[in-house]
């Protein structure tokens, strides 16, 4: 199913307190997971030729907290989930070598409990995940979306040695232009990649001095080429531009 024809029965934005209700069409499509069965073959959907649905499900909030991690609207998911795999981890992993996945897919209710007691486990409150980290709703302005946190492997030793968290950030802003949102963490250089129908083009950081905004529509780095903030990691791990 296409995204145009996934967003005339899917309207799941939050507007002033109000969520709009998927069309009657929704008995069509699929349902969320009730089963051992039809979990594994939600899990066994392909979203790119290297990942699969139940990549992106694992939580640790789920496992923990005993909540399960499963979409309301798998179809939702499902598209949005393709979107942020070919058009942003495919080919970045194609390029670089085996990507981790760190953090993806959170069903509300695993949102709202990481949320919960002052952000406790470090997840922004529902209405700002979706078409975020929370991929089969929508956003207010009924846009789609998905976030996943990752670490690229072979940039690991690069950045533990030097820090420079942002050889990696500009690879992706000049090279992968679909991308919306990057946000990058001290761990591993572990970052949310995102992409959405309407991208905000932003790479933020929440590491040491670098803390804040790299860059930004209207920012003086934002366009050009900053091949020379990379160049010494893709000549250390052997990559072409």
């Amino acid at each position: 199913m296409a995204i145009g024809e996934i967003a005339s029965v899917h309207s799941v934005a939050a507007k002033n307190g109000t969520r709009y209700k998927h069309a009657s069409a929704r008995s069509t499509l699929m349902k969320t997971p009730k089963t051992v069965k039809s979990l594994e073959d939600f899990g066994r959907i392909q979203l790119s030729p290297s990942f699969f649905m139940r990549d992106f499900l694992y939580s640790e909030i789920s496992q923990i907290e005993g909540i399960p991690n499963m979409p309301d609207y798998p179809d939702v998911a499902i598209a949005a989930g393709r979107e942020l795999c070919q058009r942003l981890l495919e080919p970045l992993q194609t390029k670089f070598g085996r990507i981790s996945i760190r953090s993806a897919y959170r069903s509300p209710a695993v949102n709202a409990k990481g949320a919960e007691n002052n952000n406790q486990y470090n997840c922004s409150r529902n209405e700002a995940n979706y078409a975020g980290h929370i991929w089969d709703y929508r956003d207010a302005d009924g846009c789609m979306g998905a976030t996943a946190c990752i670490v690229v492997n072979s940039f690991v030793p690069y950045y533990e040695r030097t820090g420079q968290w942002q050889a990696l950030a500009w690879w992706i802003h000049d090279h992968l232009p679909d991308y919306s949102h990057m946000c990058f963490y001290s761990k591993l250089a572990a970052f949310n990649l995102s992409w959405h129908e309407k991208p905000q083009k932003i790479i933020k950081s929440y590491i040491g001095d670098s803390k804040g905004t790299l860059t930004k529509p209207g920012m003086a780095n934002f366009s050009g080429d900053h091949s020379a903030e990379y160049q010494a990691w893709l000549d250390e791990i052997g990559a072409e531009l």
